[in-house]
Parts: C-alpha cells; sequence; structure tokens
C-alpha cells in the first residue's frame, strides 16, 4: 500500500500536494485568478451581483399597478414580498451541493439564466399565480448566486477577501439602487406598461450570463481541482456551532428590514402624500447610501478581530430612520431614507462576517448556506405580518414600531456572531474518509 501510495504520488503531483493539505488540515488555495484574466473575473462577479436585486426592487415602485392589473389583496401583495425570502431559503440549502456535483461557477452561471428567463417571463404573466411563478424562478437564480458568490470570492481571491466582497455589495447596493431610481420613468417612458418597465431589467441579466460563459468555459469543472476536493470532502457538524446560529439569526433580523424597505417603502411614502415617482427615487436613496458604504464597510470590517462596534452603529441608524417614518415620514422624507439605507448596510457586513467566520472554501459555502438559509427562513413572517398590519390598521405605526422592535434581537445576535471566532473552532469535523 505505501509503493502504491508513493507512486500515485510521484504520479499526480497535484494530488499529493492536495493530500498533504487535507492530512495536515490546510486548505492549498486555488491558482492566482490573474492566471485566467482575474479582472474580467471581478467584473463577472460585479456583474452577477448587480442583478441581484432588481428583481425585486424593480417591482417595489411598481406594485400598486401590479395588484391593480392582476387583482392582488394587500395581503397577496404581502405573500408577493415574502416570496424572495422563502426562494432564497429553499434554494440557498441546495446551493452548496451543487456546486459540490457540478462548481460554484456553473451554479452561478445557471443562476444568470434563471435571472433572465424569469424577469423577461413575467412580465407576460396574465394572473398572480402565473407571476408569482415567474418571479420564484428569478428569485431562485438570485439564491444560488447569494450563497455562492462569497464562495467563489473566498476560493479565487484568498488574499482579497475584503476588497472583493466590498466590490460584490457596491455592485450589488448599486443595482438595487439603479432599479428601485429609474424603473417609474422609464415605464413612463416605454408607454406606461408595467410589463415592459420590469421586463426590460432583463436585459441586465442576459448582459451578466454572457459574462459569465467564458468563466465557465475556462473552469469546466467549475475549479474542482486539488483545493476544492480536499475542502469539500470535509463537512462540518455546522449546527453545533453558536457562531453559525448567532449568523443566521442576524442575517434573519436585518433581512426582515430590508425586504419590508424594499417591498414597501415606496407605499409607506405615497400614503404620506409623496408622489409616486418620488418615493421611487426616495428608495432608490436608501439603495444608494449603501454603494459607497458597501464597498468602505466591508475592508474596515475585515481589518478588525471583531465587528461589534458596526452591529451597533448600524443598528442606531435604523432606530432613527424608522421612528422618523412613524412621525414625520412626508417631512423628513430624505433623512430617514438616509439613516434607513445606512441601517440596510448591515446586509455587506454580515457577508464580511461570513467570509471571515470560516478558515476554508468549503467552511464559508457551509456557513453562507446555513445563515442565509435560516436567515431568509427566519425573514418569511415579517413582510407578510407588515401586509397584514397595515390591511387591518390603515396605518404604518404598528408596522415601523415592529421593525424598530426587531432591532433589538439583531444587536444582539449581532454581537455574538461578530465575535473572532471561526466554526472549525466551534464544530469540528471528523476526519474526511479517503
Amino acid at each position: 500500500m505505501a509503493r502504491m501510495s508513493s507512486a500515485a504520488d510521484t504520479a499526480d503531483p497535484a494530488a499529493a500536494s492536495a493530500a498533504a493539505g487535507a492530512r495536515a488540515g490546510t486548505e492549498r488555495p486555488a491558482p492566482s485568478p490573474r492566471r485566467h484574466l482575474g479582472w474580467l473575473f471581478a467584473v463577472a462577479i460585479a456583474a452577477a451581483a448587480f442583478n441581484l436585486r432588481p428583481v425585486v426592487t424593480s417591482l417595489g415602485p411598481l406594485l400598486d399597478q401590479v395588484r391593480t392589473d392582476l387583482g392582488m389583496s394587500p395581503t397577496v401583495a404581502g405573500l408577493l414580498t415574502a416570496v424572495p425570502s422563502l426562494c432564497f431559503a429553499l434554494f440557498g440549502f441546495a446551493a452548496p451541493g451543487l456546486a459540490r456535483r457540478v462548481g460554484p461557477v456553473a451554479v452561478v452561471t445557471a443562476g444568470m439564466g434563471a435571472i433572465t428567463a424569469g424577469v423577461l417571463a413575467r412580465s407576460f404573466a396574465g394572473g398572480t399565480a402565473v407571476f408569482l411563478l415567474l418571479t420564484a424562478l428569478a428569485l431562485a437564480g438570485v439564491a444560488v448566486a447569494n450563497v455562492l458568490l462569497p464562495v467563489v470570492i473566498k476560493r479565487y481571491f484568498p488574499e482579497k477577501v475584503g476588497p472583493m466582497i466590498g466590490l460584490y455589495s457596491m455592485a450589488l447596493s448599486a443595482g438595487t439602487a439603479l432599479a428601485a431610481a429609474v424603473t417609474v420613468p422609464l415605464t413612463r417612458g416605454l408607454g406606461g406598461d408595467w410589463r415592459v418597465g420590469l421586463g426590460v431589467w432583463a436585459a441586465l441579466g442576459a448582459v451578466a450570463l454572457l459574462l459569465w460563459l467564458p468563466q465557465l468555459l475556462l473552469r469546466r469543472r467549475g475549479a474542482a481541482g486539488p483545493a476544492a476536493g480536499a475542502s469539500a470532502a470535509v463537512k462540518l457538524p455546522i449546527t453545533r456551532s453558536r457562531t453559525a446560529w448567532a449568523l443566521a439569526c442576524f442575517f434573519g433580523c436585518q433581512a426582515t428590514g430590508a425586504y419590508v424597505v424594499m417591498g414597501w417603502l415606496p407605499k409607506i411614502f405615497q400614503d404620506a402624500g409623496v408622489s409616486e415617482g418620488t418615493s421611487g427615487v426616495l428608495l432608490a436613496v436608501v439603495m444608494v447610501i449603501g454603494v459607497p458604504v458597501s464597498f468602505v464597510l466591508p475592508n474596515l470590517a475585515a481589518r478588525r478581530g471583531d465587528q461589534r462596534l458596526f452591529v451597533v452603529v448600524l443598528a442606531t441608524f435604523g432606530i432613527a430612520g424608522y421612528t422618523g417614518l412613524m412621525l414625520a415620514p412626508a417631512g423628513g422624507a430624505w433623512l430617514w431614507a438616509v439613516l434607513v439605507g445606512l441601517s440596510n448596510c448591515a446586509f455587506p457586513l454580515v457577508l464580511t462576517m461570513i467570509g471571515l467566520r470560516a478558515r476554508t472554501t468549503g467552511g464559508v459555502a457551509q456557513l453562507s448556506a446555513f445563515s442565509q438559509g435560516v436567515g431568509y427562513l427566519i425573514s418569511i413572517p415579517g413582510p407578510i405580518l407588515i401586509g397584514r398590519l397595515y390591511d387591518a390598521t390603515g396605518q404604518w405605526y404598528l408596522p415601523l414600531g415592529f421593525l424598530v422592535l426587531l432591532l433589538v434581537p439583531q444587536v444582539l445576535f449581532g454581537l455574538r456572531a461578530a465575535r473572532a471566532r471561526h466554526i472549525e473552532d466551534e464544530a469540528p469535523a471528523a476526519p474526511a474518509a479517503v
């Protein structure tokens, strides 16, 4: 057996290196992205991130038109705002398994295809059920990309996790803001039909798909080489990690607030007398604030041993913003939009923490799927509850008060998740069978 092992090691030095790394408990970094046009890969990552929110934020400013045309009740509209969380949870859990089979690059590429097809097809939907189904298709693509883009960054840019997460978060915020800002005027300029206003965003998905197809060809096997095999062979009992649970709950709290804002903020402003177009711009302000902050924050957070300060500061902005929306939604609209936008930057913060709380790409994949999957499951009732509260009272005091109270557990879980820990230490894996 020893001779056979020696011969095999001699015949395949890469496999020998991977095996040695696996025996030593370390992970061999993926090849430098510069060898494979790393700058183009970075552009592809940014393009993919840019497409992760227009599916949702392009709908918010046109929600009343969609409701009227398709005959949706306020409760069903609340369900529509909860569909993203449900899809992100269900398909997010499946992402690591799919990545192990075909590679993360292939799965993200397929995700871009699903986004393009779903966004385009739902603009032709003739009823609520079909519209929800096609929206779910697009959101399935968003879900797998949500989980696997941090994994791709960890694998191909291991020494630039902070800057690349910053680029990813900034592009995501930019796409979110652009869709919120221009959907209404774009729809008016194209004839006023909401179907055209929503369907046009499929073009951005097509661009991202075209950028990812060459990456798929360059990494035909999804980089499932020695490093990937070594990291994927070890499966952590992640449910034993307190940090993983804290990250999941922190993610769930911030996702609840974020999707309530994306789904309902234009309606809050419109009920206060703000015009439809201005309400879309205000939602865009919320998202635009995240563009520079999402680039700077991950870099700052990655340099610190823990991120507890950021957790508290962002929650403070949220308390001030939601309270302002309760008391004077129209009078201080621009200030409240800025404060809520700063609070929503908890999303790039939690993405950064996911990358920092695991040592290997395999650990990041499991932690990303677990925290996002469980987190989005936690966030599902929030938008529905907001719709029910508004439907019952016709006012926004109770829904916004709920968002203020939600920031309390968000801070508590965030403080625990932000401590300098690694899930491999809290949930050590048994040696993988060869």
